[in-house]
């Protein structure tokens, strides 16, 4: 359970930016899409391969 303390003369918006952070670092929603199908090991690592290859193409291209 995410618990979010309000400081004293703080904007509810903020704290609502403060609660998605945290949502987002637990990983739940994403944890939910990858759920929703099943997806073999051998097509989640030939995807990790194909997003890491990526990755590094932008990285280098930033790098020129």
């Amino acid at each position: 359970m995410i618990i979010v303390q309000v400081k004293e003369n703080e904007s509810i918006d903020k704290a609502l930016k403060r609660f998605k952070k945290k949502f987002e670092k637990t990983g739940v929603l994403k944890e939910l899409r990858s759920r929703t199908a099943f997806e073999k090991n051998s097509v989640r690592r030939r995807n990790e391969v194909i997003r890491a290859a990526y990755r590094e193409r932008m990285r280098s291209q930033e790098e020129i």
